[in-house]
């Protein structure tokens, strides 16, 4: 287009052009021996006003032709985001990309970044893995700076309280502390490369129906005990230099211009220093948004004007937005760029499309991740792994000849020499569907020495008369999800669960392996032999699918989110909203009501309510068996140390997770249990491992929004030691404790 809309980028022309002559000035604010809050104390002080205003205005990195949008000249191609630098002060750009599992493309582009690609993080999650968590991070950051971004949009932490969610395979399961470690762990491992790391959507972004405009009703206490504790705990392990806030409202305000979100509770409640951007679409306003808390509009074009720009400069100057209101701005942005080595290790243009990536060497750090994930959740007599006897193995469906599915939207990262399935979904965002390059039928042919047949199970008829004369089937039952829409119900789409059976009825040996964003149903579970959760799995995920199915993997992952039997079981088996009208239709008619089940998120809910699960928060079952023993459990702190063992019975090596569960014996909770902590251990045949987990004081308190502490009540503490959340305990131990209070920050 002729006339650019990123004003601001011109702004910095003629800065960058007197560098030169302000090379020989004063600029203590390089000094990386001074702190982060004094550098950008001295920053601040020396920028211009117009230099403030162009830290504060991110514009989207990718021509956007429905506004007539060019990318800036600067800004890395098909990428999310840019932010101008200032070279006279020495101040760099900030080149942000999507990276919910890698470093992604906008789908507009024709050239994508092939990049490495994690699991999705719904199963980086079912690993129970902190380590993994972390070592998966680093990867994805070591990517990001070899591509040259500086600003990871990561770090998704929204709660499942929805399990039709589209998005749900970015983010961390259903309980508050799994959530907020395993993705915290994740931001560490981003941030370790000196660049910055997002934590989202902040807050109770949790369907995408609707999501623009949706007001989600949902009070103090109970929103402190549930979505925004794990937040807190993600902040708190991950330290993320900035919080992208959510399109939707909370108890009547947008996200990005919410006082209660921003200011109260992230900024004066929990100390956050680091900066919050909004979602790419989700600034409604000038003076409210800045006023209430919101540090950078992001993504411009999205929203419907440019408010953090010359409409933000001119608030300033008629001080309806305090000058010093903008420089808060501006230092949290800037001390965040200090604080996390982005300004004392800049990134580079990448010369060539590689980036000199060691793909083989990232493939196997998602290869680990997928191997730990993949959920065994049904193994009748033993059919897994494949037994050396089986000669003729049959694989159906979900192009297992050739690749493993991803999840779609913003996070999507596009594979070296593109999908395997190419054209296929929506032409357009959020699609197209993308296959990864890592064939589970192709793997598996190097560990069997087993006839392997596809058949693509379009003519169920045809698939069940093959599938009569085979020794063992596997059946592939894919779900694609992606940002921007909800599934209609959690069945299989495309009857896919017809095949399955009709397959089964034919040949009970049949094993189905499932790649889905989340909890499914599954009305053919009796007819079958067994069942693997494979998520997402990535760059190398046929590999780690082919070695869990041939035994040369021991299955370890955990569920981590209740798999319901029926919609009928939700707190709201019809989903809020309507998809089929346009979000500026219906904003001040649609509203979901998260007080329904308060903080009884997941398998709290189903523990309060006496639901039986289709599969239980936290199972998952193992080629060996494992017996938790020697459980104790004493008063440490504001809270509870417990100890325990975990010895392998079975006769093979193994990992397995201790799960600790906690609840007053006299109740008053917001369900009878919570997860306390747990630990994954490697065990070998025969022999024990040792845990101890300490139980954070605000798992054990109720939270008090008057006084904005947590209240431990005095009396006895039941401590569980179980296998999942719907298990029978493996042993429990009472614990006195006596009345104690904490901070919010349970300090």
């Amino acid at each position: 287009m002729k006339k650019r809309l990123w004003l601001s980028l011109a702004l910095a022309y003629p800065l960058m052009l007197t560098g030169a002559h302000a090379a020989d000035a004063p600029q203590p604010w390089l000094d990386a021996k001074q702190s982060p809050d004094v550098r950008a104390d001295q920053l601040v002080k020396a920028m211009t006003l117009d230099e403030k205003i162009q830290t504060v205005f991110a514009y989207f990195s990718t021509e956007f032709s429905p506004k007539k949008y060019e990318q800036p000249k600067e800004g890395r191609p098909d990428s999310a985001g840019y932010v101008p630098g200032i070279a006279r002060l020495g101040l760099p750009p900030q080149w942000q990309s999507d990276a919910g599992v890698g470093v992604a493309t906008q789908a507009v582009s024709k050239k994508p970044y092939e990049r490495t690609s994690l699991p999705s993080g719904l199963a980086t999650t079912a690993t129970w893995n902190p380590q993994l968590a972390f070592a998966g991070g680093a990867m994805i950051g070591s990517e990001a700076r070899s591509t040259g971004f500086n600003v990871l949009l990561a770090g998704g932490v929204n709660l499942m309280r929805e399990p039709r969610n589209g998005r749900n395979f970015e983010y961390g399961g259903e309980d508050p502390l799994l959530a907020g470690v395993m993705v915290g762990e994740q931001i560490r491992g981003i941030q370790s490369n000196h660049i910055i790391s997002t934590v989202k959507h902040y807050a109770f972004n949790d369907q995408e129906t609707n999501r623009n405009h949706i007001n989600v009703k949902i009070a103090d206490k109970a929103g402190r005990m549930s979505d925004l504790l794990a937040l807190q705990f993600a902040i708190e392990r991950g330290d993320p230099g900035s919080v992208m806030c959510a399109y939707n409202r909370v108890n009547g305000d947008y996200a990005c211009e919410n006082d209660y979100l921003l200011n109260e509770v992230l900024k004066k409640d929990w100390k956050y220093t680091g900066y919050v951007m909004s979602d790419w679409g989700a600034t409604h306003s000038t003076i409210p948004a800045a006023n209430r808390g919101l540090d950078q509009q992001s993504g411009f074009p999205f929203d419907k004007s440019g408010y953090f720009n010359e409409a933000l400069k001119e608030a300033v100057v008629n001080r309806h937005v305090p000058e010093a209101r903008l420089n808060d701005m501006v230092k949290r942005i800037t001390r965040t760029m200090f604080a996390h080595g982005v300004v004392e290790h800049p990134v580079s243009t990448p010369t060539s499309a590689d980036a000199g990536i060691d793909f083989a060497a990232h493939g196997k750090v998602t290869q680990a991740d997928a191997e730990e994930a993949i959920v065994l959740l049904k193994n009748q007599n033993d059919l897994l792994p494949l037994a050396a006897s089986a000669r003729n193995i049959l694989i159906i469906g979900g192009h297992a000849d050739v690749g493993v599915l991803s999840g779609g939207g913003s996070a999507q990262v596009y594979p070296k020499g593109g999908s395997a399935v190419p054209n296929e979904g929506p032409a357009y965002f959020p699609g197209p569907i993308v296959y990864h390059r890592s064939s589970p039928m192709g793997e598996l042919a190097a560990l069997t020495k087993a006839k392997l047949t596809y058949n693509d199970g379009k003519d169920v008829a045809a698939a069940a008369k093959l599938a009569a004369g085979a020794d063992v089937v596997i059946v592939f039952g894919n779900q694609w999800m992606a940002e921007s829409f909800d599934s209609d119900d959690l069945n299989l789409p495309n009857k896919q669960d017809d095949l399955i059976t009709a397959v089964a009825k034919a040949n009970p040996k049949t094993v189905v392996v499932l790649q889905t964003g989340g909890p499914v149903v599954m009305p053919w579970l009796n007819d079958v032999g067994a069942v693997l959760e494979a998520w997402y799995p990535g760059t190398n995920g046929g590999a780690a699918i082919a070695r869990v199915l041939s035994g040369e993997v021991n299955p370890s992952g955990r569920l981590p989110a209740t798999f319901p039997a029926s919609l009928a079981q939700l707190p709201r088996p019809k989903l809020d909203g309507d998809a089929k009208t346009k979000d500026e239709n219906i904003i001040e008619k649609v509203t979901t009501d998260y007080n329904i089940e308060g903080a009884a998120v997941g398998y709290k809910w189903f523990d309060l309510k006496g639901h039986k699960p289709l599969f239980p928060f936290g199972y998952g079952l193992s080629y060996s068996s494992f017996a938790l023993e020697g459980l104790s459990a004493k008063p440490a702190g504001n809270g509870i140390e417990v100890s325990f063992s975990i010895k392998n019975t079975g006769k093979r090596d193994g990992k397995s997770v201790g799960q600790v569960y906690v609840s007053p014996v006299s109740g008053g909770w917001e369900a009878p249990k919570r997860l306390g902590g747990w630990d994954k251990l490697a065990v070998k045949s025969g022999a024990s491992g040792k845990a101890t987990v300490k139980i954070d004081p605000r798992l054990l308190g109720v939270y008090d929004s008057a006084s904005k502490t947590w209240k431990i009540a005095a009396g006895e503490y039941l401590v569980t030691l179980a296998e999942s959340a719907g298990a029978k305990p493996a042993a429990s131990v009472k614990v006195k404790l006596a009345a104690k209070t904490v901070d919010v920050n349970g300090r």
